[in-house]
């Protein structure tokens, strides 16, 4: 579902008239690049696909109206729960701004005041990971168009990048996302870089933020 309202906002079409093939493409089009990653997905974003595909079916047969004499856009089988997912997300988001019991004694997250080089006019909003995956995918398109990605050989781990981007993030406190992947390293090594990254930020060791002024993207030590 965080992918189908990413690529509704990025394209930014109506919920209530959402082009299903359009979607469709760019939708298969993630999951066979987050397959070529190696990137882990779990069964739903497939169940998600056949739905979008039966949906579309549907809107290339015969229309038959209801009982009401009404026929219903097939694509409201995938505006409501849309707008249910958005609106349960809205709730929590805003009750994780709540004080919650015990916050003394619990650690927590630093909030955005307290990432250790950010000065206090900066900004900075929550990045998912498709939006990590876009601005992935741009710094690969800019490498020549004869470099190939080749794992027969495997020169980096993730675990070596992990403690290489860790003692960055502890020097520095903070590094944006491009600094990462200098000019100087091929494809490969690019490629279990941003593995890396995703592998530090779901065990939290890392938080991702985008700055609202200028866009740049950060990777903040936790």
């Amino acid at each position: 579902m965080d992918l189908l309202v990413y690529l509704i906002r990025k394209n930014e079409v109506d919920v209530y008239d959402i082009p299903i093939a359009m979607i469709i493409v760019q939708y298969l089009e993630y999951l066979e690049w987050m397959k070529a990653m190696n990137i882990d997905f779990a069964g739903d974003f497939i169940l998600m696909a056949a739905m979008l595909a039966q949906i579309k079916s549907k809107m290339l047969l015969p229309i038959h109206e209801n009982e009401e004499g009404e026929a219903e856009d097939p694509r409201m089988e995938l505006t409501r729960p849309i707008l249910e997912y958005l609106h349960i997300k809205s709730l929590a988001e805003q009750l994780s701004l709540h004080a919650l019991l015990g916050e003394d004694i619990f650690p927590r997250n630093p909030s955005k005041e307290e990432f250790s080089d950010a000065s206090p006019e900066d900004e900075f909003i929550k990045i998912d990971m498709f939006r990590l995956i876009d601005a992935f995918r741009t710094i690969l398109e800019k490498l020549p168009g004869n470099q190939k990605l080749d794992f027969s050989t495997e020169k980096f781990s993730i675990r070596d990048k992990i403690s290489h981007i860790a003692d960055i993030l502890e020097k520095q406190g903070s590094a944006t996302f491009d600094e990462l992947f200098p000019i100087t390293a091929d494809k490969g090594e690019m490629v279990v870089t941003f593995l890396a990254i995703l592998e530090m930020a779901k065990l939290c060791l890392i938080r991702i933020a985008q700055q609202v002024q200028n866009g740049v993207i950060r990777l903040f030590y936790l």
